[in-house]
Formats: structure tokens, sequence, C-alpha cells
């Protein structure tokens, strides 16, 4: 029980206190393009920060990323954000992405080096000409355009990383390039985000350092997902999901909770910026952001913007 006067600050949150961001993946089918949008109209609303569009390797996704980053820009009022990797391509051949993200009125990039072609687990090898890496990357495109740059961290460090200390000076290196944010790969136990947030400001990196959240809308095929980016799945975890396989509606009841008790527990420790990998469902993210005090705003971002120019 909580003493009288010691509220907890999860509870007492008002509009305008939390930050959200959302990173969606570009459609592969018409029926994956009405999900998308679905989800982005739904979310829209709650005016997040900025959202996110992933990138496949070696441009498997180049075009259908460009395509649904520049839709957001032209039919929304939201701040979208692409990603872009080094792997397979020449410096030329993303410096030309890069530009055209730039001309297309895109302002924000999220730079990662990016998986090795063959898939997580692979030897990585830089592409001949290529960016090495993400530190290169940043740095690459801040000469092209003054864009906004987020990058990738890893709590847990990156699963080709020999340690945890090698992990934060490849961090260091992206930052002292010239990213601007840290978003980390998604997680389930806090501790190891607070850590890493320790370890990253003892390491002089003072930029704002997002923790990443997925709602678990299905249990095997997200665990899957950590196990391949490094992030751990702890036993307690695994057990509220137990059984629900065929029970999608409990599913997403539980989901919905553990989620709900994460973030909640980092607004307690101060925590005021979440990234949301929604996986282009928005339902269970939605009523997050209701519980973090977040709203809809009365005019839908569109029509905002029609008012406005």
């Amino acid at each position: 029980m909580t003493p009288p006067g010691n509220e907890r600050k999860s509870r007492l949150l008002g509009a305008g206190e939390i930050d959200v961001s959302f990173e969606f993946f570009p459609p592969k089918t018409e029926k994956m393009e009405a999900s998308l949008w679905d989800a982005v109209k739904r979310l829209a609303p709650l005016a997040p920060e900025f959202v996110s569009v992933t990138y496949g390797a070696g441009g498997s996704t180049r075009e259908r990323t460009h395509a649904t980053v520049t839709r957001i820009l032209k039919e929304t009022a939201l701040r979208p954000a692409a990603h872009l990797t080094c792997v397979d391509a020449t410096r030329e051949e993303v410096d030309a992405v890069a530009r055209a993200y730039r001309d297309a009125g895109v302002r924000h990039i999220v730079a990662l080096r990016g998986d090795p072609a063959g898939g997580v687990g692979q030897r990585y090898t830089p592409t001949p000409g290529g960016y090495a890496n993400a530190a290169e990357l940043v740095a690459g495109l801040k000469r092209i355009a003054n864009f906004e740059i987020s990058v990738a961290g890893y709590p847990e460090k990156h699963p080709e990383s020999t340690s945890l200390a090698s992990d934060i000076e490849n961090l260091k290196a992206k930052v002292d390039a010239g990213a601007d944010r840290i978003i980390t790969q998604f997680g389930f136990d806090n501790t190891h985000y607070l850590r890493f947030l320790e370890r990253a400001r003892a390491a002089g990196i003072w930029v704002p350092i997002t923790p990443g959240v997925v709602p678990i809308h299905n249990f095997r095929q997200v665990a899957g997902f950590a196990v391949r980016a490094g992030a751990s799945v702890p036993a307690w975890l695994a057990r509220r999901f137990e059984g629900l396989d065929d029970d999608a509606a409990t599913t997403h009841l539980v989901a919905a909770a553990v989620a709900t008790e994460q973030v909640m527990d980092l607004v307690d420790e101060g925590i005021k910026s979440f990234h949301f990998y929604t996986l282009n469902r928005a339902d269970l993210v939605y009523a997050i952001c209701h519980l973090l005090g977040l709203r809809p705003l009365k005019v839908a971002p569109l029509e905002e913007r029609r008012a406005v120019g």
C-alpha cells in the first residue's frame, strides 16, 4: 500500500506529460496496406512526437518504405522518420536515398547498420564501397542535410557485441557522429533498460534514450523476435501467456496488462518518453497510451493541417 502523500507518479499523469512515438512497417499486400492505414488513422489523433517506418535489408522494402513515408507526410500532420541501413548498398546508393527523403520533405532518419542480408545470426560483412557501420552512416547523413537522427540501443547488448562495454563504445561513436536520440530494442525487464541508461550516462552519452515497448499480440511470434534481437524473455512472462495460444481475446487483455505494468513502472522511475513497436496493430497501443494520459485531439491531424494550410 502506498503511504498517503506518496502516490505513484504513474497514477497522477495528465495530458502532455508523456511523449510517445510509433513504429510501423511497410505493407506487402493490399490487405496489409489497409491494416497499416487503419493503424495510422487510429493512432494519429494521439499526436505522437514522430512515427517511424522500417526498412528491409538490401533495399528489399526500399520502395515501399519510401511510398509509406511520403504518403504519411502528404496526407497527415504526422512527422515521419524513415529507417535507413548500410546493408547491400554503396555510399552513393544510400546517399541517393537520403537525398530523395530530404527532397520529399523528410527531416528525420532512423540510422541503422542493419542485419546481414542472410539474416540475424549470419556474419555481417560491410558492403564494398558502403558505410561500414551506423556511426559512419550517421556522419554521412549529417553531411547531406541537418537531419534529426535516431539510432538503436541494446539494453542487453547487440547480439554481435563481445561485451557490454564494447556495445556502449559503439553507441557513443554513433552519438559522437551526430545522433540526436537513442531508441532501444524492446525488452520486458525494466532492470535491463535502467542499467543501460546508467552505463550510457556514465560513458558521457547525454542524448535522450527512449525505451522501446512492444505489446505482445502473439507471444510465440514476439518471443521469437526477442531471441533474434538479443532480448531475454523472462520465465514469468512466458507463464502469463501459458495456455493462450488459441485464445486471442484473452491474449490481448493479458498483453495490455503486461505492457501497461512495464510502462507505468518506468514512469515511476522518471521516464517520460516511449517508442511503441506497433507491428501495424493499433488497439493495444492505443489503450496503453490512454493509461499514460494521452487523449485524442479534437481535430484530426489531417483536418488540422487543411485548416491551417
